[in-house]
């Protein structure tokens, strides 16, 4: 039944989105009529290779030929570009992120760099994709015209000829339980955000106000060198919340290890973030001031406010995380 699970899975995935539920029991039905009542896993084997590759199957339901690079090699090519695009997009949104802050001179409004990192990152994105893309068809397109066994029937990612036995090194992942490279892009993302924010917290954390049609940096949140004396322990959760994000993306779906990982995680950036928060010298006096005449209420109430809202919706979100992991590793 597993194979069978699989084995359908394999051939949906491949299919629009608001196909896959009929196609699936429609397949579903085919596989059971052809099975014998007291049917064995040899039984199943032997139905799964007269249906074919799964890549095949999933050909004849699309509405649309794949004809761009041929079905020999069209599914490894889409699943090598999948992986191969968001690695380029990233890599090049970073290099422009470090070339903006290594020119920075200090005498412009860091928030209005970061809005012109925004605009050339997202385009710089953009070319770097289509240069990929372009290069990367231009590869397979050459490696299937030079193939002498060149054929219709569709190579796995081995760049071997599939068999029902191969279904036997794929494990079968529930929707709710897998784990989408854009969550784990977004992990990443929100890593490099923060981090960010922690390391600029001088230059980008304040209070703007505008003239000319810029936003002026005039009050800054942070006593800066009091925030930047928890580096250390920092470093180290940011290099835990990479670890993580690689860990979902190798493994793909939910687990308890994973869950349990991710609520250790939790618990310490929790700790974190509350010590640091905590400080009565964190935040500038300028800052308190201005805030507290701006409310009409007094520096201690706002201090107060500003670290048990902090602390609390940190935790509520947290909880949440903690026990979203949970709830996915069991489902089955």
């Amino acid at each position: 039944m597993n194979l069978i699970d699989i084995y359908i899975q394999e051939v949906t995935r491949r299919l629009p989105e608001k196909n896959r539920e009929d196609i699936a029991l429609e397949l579903r039905s085919t596989i059971q009529d052809m099975l014998p009542d007291d049917y064995r896993e040899e039984d199943v084997k032997t139905v799964l290779e007269k249906l074919g590759s799964p890549v095949t199957l999933a050909s004849g339901y699309r509405d649309r030929p794949m004809h761009l690079i041929g079905p020999r090699y069209f599914d490894v090519y889409v699943t090598l570009l999948k992986m191969i695009l968001p690695i380029a997009a990233v890599i090049s949104f970073i290099s422009v992120i470090a070339a903006y802050f290594i020119d920075y001179n200090g005498q412009e409004a860091v928030l209005n760099v970061a809005l012109d990192v925004m605009g050339v990152g997202i385009w710089r994105m953009i070319e770097v994709g289509i240069q990929t893309f372009f290069w990367f068809t231009l590869v397979f397109a050459v490696i299937e015209r030079t193939d002498k066994e060149n054929g219709n029937q569709p190579l796995t990612a081995s760049l071997k000829k599939w068999t029902p036995d191969d279904l036997k090194n794929i494990a079968y992942i529930p929707k709710k339980k897998a784990i989408s490279k854009i969550e784990v892009f977004g992990d990443l993302m929100w890593t490099a955000i923060w981090a960010t924010l922690y390391f600029y917290a001088n230059q980008l954390v304040g209070v703007y106000k505008g003239g000319d049609g810029r936003l002026e940096f005039v009050i800054p949140v942070i006593n800066h060198d009091v925030l930047l004396g928890y580096w250390p322990i920092v470093v180290i959760v940011i290099g835990c919340e990479i670890a993580l994000a690689l860990y979902k993306l190798i493994r793909g779906q939910w687990t308890k290890r994973m869950a349990i990982w991710n609520t250790a995680l939790q618990m310490i950036v929790t700790i974190v973030f509350i010590v640091i928060i905590i400080n009565p010298n964190l935040m500038s006096q300028e800052f308190i001031t201005f805030m507290a005449d701006l409310f009409t209420i007094t520096t201690n109430q706002f201090i107060v406010w500003i670290v048990s809202g902090g602390i609390f919706f940190f935790m509520a979100g947290a909880a949440f995380n903690i026990y979203d992991g949970f709830r996915k590793a069991r489902i089955h």
